[in-house]
């Protein structure tokens, strides 16, 4: 019989994603300032794109929409270079993470619930799901690494894992 693995989803958060990557939002906590004679504030630095010897690009991903529960078939990561999502739909969406290194367990893995205005970046080598969009097909600008070697392992999850939402009483979930 193969082994289920339910991942909740929970809220995403600065202190809950630094294991993998860094979360881009203009919140009043992040370095920014005005710019443009006070017109404009700018968000400054919220990450670095990490390229190595290739060069980034920029890409819109157009994600078709899943609902839940979602059973999860594979996972990657891309050791090169890191990944950017940042939504333009204004919708919300799920990011699936495992930590860096050796293909992850299963219940290792964790389910973010990504708000419509937080993008987004994995760190090199960061395990995670491909795009999952919520309520309807949504547009996301990708910002990752072009050049040579490969830069994208793909594997298939080896228990059934399934993506729900968070029940009444589940406990650090929103």
């Amino acid at each position: 019989m193969t082994q289920t693995v339910e991942l909740t989803l929970r809220p995403l958060t600065t202190e809950a994603f630094a294991p993998y990557g860094h979360v881009l939002e203009a919140s009043p906590d992040r370095h920014h300032y005005a710019i443009n004679a006070g017109t404009t504030t700018r968000y400054h630095a919220l990450a670095r794109t990490e390229v190595g010897d290739g060069r980034a690009v920029l890409s819109i991903f157009r994600g078709q929409p899943f609902a839940l529960p979602l059973a999860l078939r594979v996972i990657e990561r891309h050791p090169l270079g890191s990944q950017a999502f940042v939504p333009l739909s204004g919708r919300p969406w799920i990011a699936v993470v495992g930590a860096p290194g050796p293909t992850p367990a299963p219940e290792t893995l964790v389910a973010f619930l990504c708000r419509g205005d937080q993008g987004l970046q994995y760190a090199p080598g960061t395990w995670h799901h491909p795009l999952i969009a919520l309520e309807a097909e949504s547009d996301f600008l990708v910002v990752d690494r072009e050049g040579e070697g490969e830069n994208c392992d793909e594997v298939p999850l080896t228990a059934r894992v399934v993506v729900r939402a968070p029940q009444p009483g589940d406990a650090g979930n929103a």
